[in-house]
């Protein structure tokens, strides 16, 4: 059984939901929790995904004590229904963490898909980052994106049986959705102009709330360089993000505030763009697959392959820095390329079918994929 409710969470895991559904050797149920209703309701239809269960447990203004306690109360008729072998949930979110949790009291295991990320500090991001700890610590299955997550696992006395380095299934997704065949463009490119640089925007994060007036004012600053680059940012609707860039960024030259933006149209953006700034997490990854910079503006990463590897570059929350690396960038085509040009550590999209590989293997008692040997 796969678990999931959220934008990320769907995107990630719907890969690893088409390639158990087309295994003979797998009945695969999924669960969807609905932590994000609308969103989750979009990526269902973009990815053509029918939920066996669906636990609906989206409120106004939720709180997080509200969504874990929800989740787990509905996961508890469902696990005993279906009696699953394995609970599959995916990286960070309430949902995993609820989930797993659920599947624990019922004594049932649990797969963690893009297990291993951590950052050096348990409150960024907030709540992300403990509820990956958690997940790991209930998981009895590990399948790490990357060397360096399996690394993280190994410290925390994870046996090195139960992880298999996999790469990223948002990789699988973001590719798989870039090669459609697309028709008109996105409305939200109506206002920009195909001759000038592009900058793709999000930033919506808890630990970055009380920086949202330096980096809007970093974009107004930006939207007057003399190389004219507009700025879309799909505006997240928190209270804490949308009136502050409404009252500094309104009105200029080459901006875009727009509603957000579902799945595929995200994915065309970043192809179409020169450089994106953004505070996610997922961007981090996908965006590289397409050769497009990432300065991330948080303090800390739990994707520090990308700035070994030269894709990504942490540039804060502060006006200056931000500021002088986008100026970098769009100035210095040494610098630039560069990062365009770097490796992405993150996967080459074919995350899911080794998911499935492992499990099968592991489960069934067959001999572990040669890809999975000690020492690859």
């Amino acid at each position: 059984m796969t678990v999931f409710g959220t934008r990320p969470d769907t995107i990630k895991m719907a890969p690893v939901v088409h390639e158990l559904a087309k295994n003979p050797h797998i009945h695969a149920l999924v669960c969807v929790t609905a932590q994000h209703r609308e969103m989750l309701d979009d990526l269902l239809a973009l990815f053509s995904i029918r939920p066996d269960y669906d636990l609906n447990v989206m409120t106004a203004d939720q709180t997080l004590t509200e969504i874990t306690t929800r989740i787990m109360i509905g996961m508890e008729p469902v696990l005993k229904t279906a009696q699953p072998d394995v609970v599959l949930v995916h990286g960070d979110t309430s949902t995993s963490t609820a989930a797993a949790i659920a599947a624990y009291y019922q004594q049932i295991p649990v797969g963690h898909v893009e297990a291993g990320l951590r950052t050096a500090t348990r409150w960024e991001p907030f709540p992300e980052e403990m509820n990956r700890r958690l997940t790991g610590r209930i998981a009895s299955y590990h399948f790490a994106p990357t060397a360096g997550a399996r690394a993280n696992l190994e410290r925390e006395n994870v046996e090195a049986a139960d992880i298999a380095v996999t790469g990223n299934t948002v990789i699988d997704a973001f590719l798989a959705t870039a090669q459609r065949t697309y028709g008109a463009p996105p409305p939200q490119w109506a206002a920009l102009d195909v001759q000038r640089p592009w900058i793709f925007v999000t930033a919506h994060r808890r630990e970055n709330h009380e920086h949202m007036v330096e980096i809007c004012e970093a974009l107004a600053e930006i939207a007057g360089f003399p190389q004219r680059p507009q700025i879309l940012w799909p505006l997240h609707p928190s209270p804490r993000v949308a009136p502050v860039a409404h009252r500094i960024l309104d009105g200029l030259d080459g901006v875009s505030l727009v509603a957000p933006m579902d799945y595929d149209a995200t994915v065309r953006t970043v192809a179409r763009s020169t450089l994106v700034l953004t505070d996610s997490g997922g961007l981090q990854e996908e965006a590289p697959c397409l050769g497009k910079p990432v300065l991330v503006m948080r303090r800390e990463t739990e994707r520090p392959e990308g700035i070994a590897a030269g894709t990504l570059r942490l540039v804060g929350a502060e006006r200056e820095t931000i500021v002088r690396e986008t100026r970098r960038l769009l100035e210095d085509d040494v610098a630039y390329i560069k990062m365009a040009h770097a490796h992405n550590p993150y996967g080459d999209g074919h995350a899911a079918r080794r998911i499935v590989a492992w499990l099968l293997a592991r489960l069934r008692g067959g001999e572990m994929p040669d890809e999975f040997a000690p020492g690859r």
